[in-house]
């Protein structure tokens, strides 16, 4: 049996919907048993025990969410040099861009040595206002939909030992 772990933290609740939506869909591959864990929850064990990896958040002025900073900062030494190569992908929720978060995500996976296995993902809101970024999120079925794919290729790929 292989292990996948998705790690994610939501404000307004859209980048649970990613994570959910990744998960169920994961879930459906024979042989995978799909850990989805708030990031406040998860920790090195949970890694170690993982064969590949979703990490959700997000972007928060312009950075990954201080939850998922935090989760990451407390299992970054834990399991240096003990999960090297292991698959992974990143998704993002944002207001308007993302795609710095992703590049700390990337950068921590890097010295992590994990490979990546998708194109990161970014769900736009447009949220642009106070208001609007504060606000409880519904993602929409396209986006869900890409999430779903994610999940369920990543989760593939393990149940048939590709990656």
């Amino acid at each position: 049996m292989k292990h996948l772990l998705i790690v994610y933290h939501s404000m307004t609740g859209g980048t649970r919907q990613m994570a959910e939506a990744a998960a169920q869909a994961a879930r459906g591959q024979e042989g995978v048993a799909v850990h989805l864990k708030p990031a406040q929850e998860a920790g090195p064990e949970d890694l170690l025990e993982a064969d590949g990896y979703v990490f959700a958040c997000p972007e928060n002025l312009a950075a990954i969410a201080g939850l998922m900073k935090d989760f990451f900062d407390r299992c970054y030494y834990p399991v240096l040099d003990r999960i090297q190569g292991r698959p992974y992908a990143v998704m993002v929720c944002a207001g308007s861009d993302g795609s710095n978060a992703v590049r700390q995500i990337e950068r921590i996976a890097t010295g992590w040595r994990l490979k990546a296995v998708a194109p990161a993902l970014i769900v736009c809101t447009h949220a642009q206002t106070p208001e609007q970024i504060l606000a409880p999120k519904t993602l929409g079925a396209e986006d869900l939909t890409r999430c779903s794919e994610l999940g369920e290729g990543l989760a593939a790929g393990l149940s048939a030992g590709i990656f």
